[in-house]
């Protein structure tokens, strides 16, 4: 495995699997919390799963829904394996923290400014360690 990028860690754990690279995305109307699927009709990825997926996202947008759809997703698990952002969301983070509280499943955040996203290939198998070093393998 070779180290492609070391990203700032916001929510702490480890990370192995699939990318799923999207440019923008907002999680309320862009993805299902039931089944986890991208429903957002401009992203390359629309109609895929990204539970148990590294969502690489250069740019989130969003509103505080976003934290909703995120909270349901870690309940029934269908949430990605990790996300990494191009800017963080602090939204998105909250969902974490309070899945954390509700002593549900939660995952790893990280950040990772969105031009370094192009080291990072989609579709690509990495692993993510605990101080956010991004493995390629």
């Amino acid at each position: 495995m070779s180290v492609v990028a070391r990203a700032h860690v916001v929510q702490p754990g480890t990370a192995h699997g699939r990318v799923v690279k999207i440019a923008t995305l907002s999680f309320w109307g862009g993805v299902d919390p039931a089944s986890g699927r991208l429903l957002d009709p401009a992203a390359a990825h629309c109609g895929e799963s990204i539970a148990g997926r590294i969502l690489l996202v250069g740019e989130p947008r969003g509103s505080s829904s976003s934290s909703a759809v995120m909270l349901e997703l870690l309940h029934n698990g269908h949430a990605p394996g990790a996300v990494v952002l191009g800017r963080i969301d602090a939204i998105l983070g909250l969902s974490i923290v309070v899945a954390r509280e509700m002593g549900w499943p939660t995952i790893p955040l990280y950040q990772l400014p969105a031009e370094e996203h192009d080291t990072i290939p989609d579709g690509a198998e990495i692993a993510i360690d605990e101080g956010g070093v991004i493995r390629v393998s």
